[in-house]
């Protein structure tokens, strides 16, 4: 125990008197030991516990925080330039260098001048505009973005869309998101085993549609997910109520049908299908259906088509007609048309229609006294013998 000790001091008093500027954080971040170098050019802003992201620039913090989630768990190095507050209360552009460490969880790092040269000003000026856009977005859309690392803890979440949630940014950083949200994130697993992963889940209230990525390190192990999702409530909310009134179309749509061509069951064996108004070839067919769906199921023997309300027919619906009387004769049964009236008689002999082997009548009564007459009487009972 004494060496260890021994060892921790040395490391204290080698970090305390470098020349160069040092530190160590915890893996939240936090501030824990620093060189005279590095307390020398901040000043005091640095403190015991000071989260290392205030010592940035506001512009600055985003692309720390950003590259701080590949530094827990892994032990790659990860460069942020930026401006740092200095002892004389201005900001001071450095160049930092984190890596963390798998046994204590402490990260370790260093800061540095900045280079001078053009190439990394225009470096500098390039991620400090990459982060203005991307926050500007993060606080602007209705979305969250967050990131967890292999043991599902939070790393990282912000966004406007925490609002719908009822959350605040940041709020559940440190916390586990399976603890949270349970069975429901099989797809973080899935993420975390390599996977590109896209759908909607409902959370909170809202409904969302994620993209989850998982971040990996030069070996190809995955060492962070990065999820962005999108509250998509208004959307949804406003398609099923889009499928809800094309539900109600479509059963007024099937009530109109049934209206227009209704098939009615006149006696035991004989069906009437009145047509009224414009008849059209969509018409027809849906009546054809129907007809023969109710001769099959009901063993009818008579079906009889009026045509009394019927002004005129085209030449595809007087054809449609014709083969419905001609399926009706497949199935066993006697179709028998009724009510031609003047205009659509004149439109079928025009055309050419053979009718010679399709019973037609006058009206709907006269057809109906034919399908009387064809029907077998029943046998009369027979008198008992004297």
């Amino acid at each position: 125990m004494a060496d260890a000790n021994g060892a921790l001091s040395s490391l204290d008093d080698f970090i305390a008197h470098s020349t160069e500027m040092l530190f160590v954080a915890g893996g939240d971040g936090a501030l824990l030991r620093w060189s005279d170098a590095l307390g020398q050019t901040i000043g005091p802003a640095l403190a015991h516990g000071t989260p290392l992201t205030e010592l940035f620039h506001p512009e600055d913090r985003g692309a720390l925080t950003t590259r701080w989630e590949q530094v827990r768990g892994s032990t790659a190095p990860v460069h942020v330039h930026g401006r740092v507050m200095s002892a004389e209360r201005s900001y001071k552009p450095l160049s930092c260098v984190v890596r963390g460490a798998r046994q204590d969880g402490l990260v370790y790092g260093s800061f540095r001048d900045a280079p001078t040269g053009d190439g990394a000003l225009d470096e500098l000026t390039e991620l400090r505009a990459r982060d203005r856009m991307l926050r500007a977005l993060i606080h602007a859309l209705p979305i969250a973005v967050w990131a967890v690392d292999p043991d599902g803890t939070y790393l990282y979440h912000e966004g406007k869309g925490l609002e719908a949630s009822g959350h605040r940014p940041g709020q559940h950083v440190g916390a586990n998101i399976f603890e949270l949200y349970g069975d429901a994130m099989g797809a973080i697993t899935r993420a975390l085993a390599g996977d590109h992963v896209h759908g909607l889940a409902e959370a909170h209230g809202c409904v969302w549609e994620s993209w989850i990525l998982p971040l990996g390190e030069t070996t190809g192990q995955v060492s962070s997910v990065l999820g962005f999702s999108l509250d998509v409530t208004e959307a949804q909310r406003a398609q099923q109520a889009l499928q809800t009134k094309l539900d109600v179309i479509e059963a007024q749509q099937r009530v109109i049908r049934e209206l227009a061509a209704p098939i009615i069951e006149v006696w035991d064996g004989v069906l009437a299908l009145p047509m009224i108004g414009v008849v059209d070839s969509a018409r027809t067919a849906d009546a054809m259906e129907s007809l023969l769906d109710a001769i099959a199921s009901r063993g009818a023997r008579f079906a009889v088509l009026d045509l009394t309300g019927v002004q005129m027919v085209d030449t595809k619906v007087a054809d449609h007609l014709i083969k419905l009387v001609r399926a009706i004769q497949l199935l066993g049964a006697e179709g028998i048309i009724c009510g031609i009236r003047p205009t659509v008689a004149q439109t079928m002999v025009t055309l050419g229609l053979d009718l010679s082997a399709i019973v037609t009548k006058a009206n709907l009564r006269a057809g109906l006294m034919h399908c009387m007459q064809r029907l077998t009487p029943r046998a009369a009972p027979r008198a008992p013998s004297s």
